[in-house]
């Protein structure tokens, strides 16, 4: 219970700290949001989007899932996308793997979690698809690392592949992907020069026609 009681004394200090350098600051979002970016990031508790990119309450649209996926059936991140698209007209939208990921450590591996080896298995398929790449390398922390960085290239992929972005993009609405891989070792983003503003870049069978 005294963390709790913490937390919640935490946020008195936040308000206070807030108000005092800007009366208006919490008026201010009360009447709605236009952030700019949806971030798609891991549940990790060592990775929160707005203290990473420095942005304040009211910047970032966030969805937060193991290991940073990109399910065409997960309907929870389909809305989010849904209504960061076409609703906010987000002009960016981040997909932000981690180094470290648990997640993508266990796709590597073969022990039975739980309930979570159902949503590992996405993860695995990203592996499978990078199998001769990943193999070839021999220290397991290398290629944990890399199998991160294509995890995340693979959903910034699956992102584009959504209708719901290539519809946006149908209609000429500016809105950009980008792949980022974060060090919880340092805090230093690593951009991985993945960025899809369109569909010209998907295979063909994945380019939907409206």
């Amino acid at each position: 219970m005294e963390f709790y009681k913490q937390i919640l004394e935490n946020n008195k200090e936040w308000v206070s700290s807030k108000l005092s350098s800007d009366p208006e600051f919490f008026k201010r979002l009360e009447n709605g949001q236009q952030p700019p970016l949806l971030w798609i990031g891991c549940a990790d508790s060592r990775v929160p989007a707005n203290e990473i990119i420095g942005t304040q309450p009211g910047e970032v649209f966030v969805h937060r899932n193991i290991a940073n996926m990109v399910v065409h059936t997960d309907m929870n991140m389909l809305s989010v996308l849904d209504y960061a698209v076409n609703a906010l007209k987000v002009e960016h939208i981040i997909v932000c793997g981690h180094y470290g990921c648990g997640g993508v450590k266990a796709a590597m591996e073969n022990k039975s979690i739980g309930l979570i080896d159902n949503w590992i298995r996405h993860i695995k398929d990203v592996y499978k698809m990078h199998t001769d790449e990943l193999e070839a390398i021999e220290d397991e922390k290398e290629r944990w690392d890399r199998f991160v960085e294509l995890n995340v290239i693979e959903q910034v992929y699956d992102l584009a592949e959504t209708s719901i972005l290539q519809n946006a993009w149908k209609n000429e609405q500016k809105v950009v992907i980008h792949g980022w891989a974060y060090g919880v070792g340092t805090g230093i983003v690593n951009d991985l020069n993945v960025h899809l503003s369109g569909n010209e870049k998907l295979d063909e069978v994945y380019r939907l026609n409206f």
